[in-house]
């Protein structure tokens, strides 16, 4: 089944050119309808969407039981400043938000944390995009040695 969206998230999914065995992380997923159409776009990839409302992930999984059972989504309850990659749990590839403040501008106090976060759980070539452009804009991840 295809998730129904509104046309600007369909725009904003469109937009993430996601290849079907990508790993991708959505930060600040609420009620996880981005998600589910992106899980709808993969095959043997795998969709991780986290928010800091435990309300939304529950959401989120009542929502989402096709996409869960298939193992192309799952969802966890954490702020992207405390994320952290499980132990068995591979890299990133591509990593998007919408409306999450510690990205756009909204919190700078939060950003660093965040930032730090993304570039631990992602892969050297990962690529991390926000709303707010036509209707995405990339944010550069850096790497610290």
């Amino acid at each position: 089944m295809t998730t129904r969206l509104s046309p600007r998230l369909a725009q904003i999914v469109a937009a993430l050119s996601i290849e079907p065995d990508q790993r991708v992380l959505e930060i600040g997923c609420g009620p996880g309808a981005a998600a589910r159409a992106v899980a709808d776009r993969l095959t043997t990839g795998h969709v991780l969407a986290v928010d800091r409302s435990a309300r939304a992930i529950e959401q989120l999984r009542s929502c989402s039981a096709e996409q869960l059972t298939s193992g192309r989504l799952s969802a966890r309850h954490v702020a992207i400043e405390d994320f952290t990659l499980a132990h068995d749990e591979e890299p990133f590839d591509l990593v998007f938000a919408i409306r999450v403040g510690a990205l756009d501008g909204r919190h700078p106090e939060a950003a660093q944390a965040a930032m730090r976060r993304i570039a631990a759980a992602t892969t050297p070539h990962a690529r991390l995009f926000v709303d707010g452009g036509r209707p995405l804009r990339e944010l550069t991840i850096h790497r610290h040695a």
